[in-house]
This record gives structure tokens, sequence and C-alpha cells, in this order.
């Protein structure tokens, strides 16, 4: 397994660990407690990752990625999905034009 998906196995780990917790003695927690925050958190994140990379700041957006890696696993957590989830979804994929699967999708 890679070194990228082990810290993911135990992110998810701890931010499991946490539900239910306390929200005054843990940002997971309190993430957990409040799903528009967790949400709003992860918005930010995708932000200030993009900002980075158009910077061009390779360090500051290995930082930036981090805390958007974190806050999605938090709100994937919210949502009840797993990484298989998302990892099932990206397999469907594998071997097709992204444009072309773009197009397919429905409309939101």
């Amino acid at each position: 397994m890679s070194r990228f998906a082990d810290a993911l196995e135990r992110l998810v780990a701890v931010i499991e660990a946490r539900r239910g917790g306390d929200p005054q003695q843990s940002w997971s927690a309190r993430l957990l407690a409040d799903p528009p925050l967790a949400a709003k958190k992860l918005a930010e994140e995708a932000l200030e990752a993009a900002l980075e990379a158009v910077k061009g700041d390779a360090d500051a957006l290995a930082a930036e990625s981090a805390d958007l890696v974190y806050h999605w696993l938090v709100v994937l957590a919210l949502a009840g999905v797993s990484l298989d989830d998302v990892a099932a979804r990206l397999e469907a994929r594998e071997g097709a034009s992204g444009l072309a699967e773009k197009r397919g999708r429905t409309p939101v």
C-alpha cells in the first residue's frame, strides 16, 4: 500500500474515533457535530489549495492539500461514504474519456 493510502486509512480511523467526542476538545468532533461547518471548511480548504496551485508554491500546496484531504474525509464520514465507495466510482471511470464521462452526467 502506498504511503498516501496508509495515511488516509489512519486519518479515517482517527476521525471515526472522534465521532461523538467532545467538540470542545477535538476539532474532528466539532466538525462531525456541525455538518454545515464541515462543508464550509471543505470548500475553504479547496479554494486555498487551488490558490496555492496557481501561485506555484509546492510546499504551501502540499500543506493546503493535507488540510483539504482531512476536511474531505470528515465530510465523507458525515455522509456515510467510505473510501471504498469513492474507489468504486474511480474504478468505474477507468479507461473512459473524462470529457465523455462528464457529458454523460445528469445535470445538477
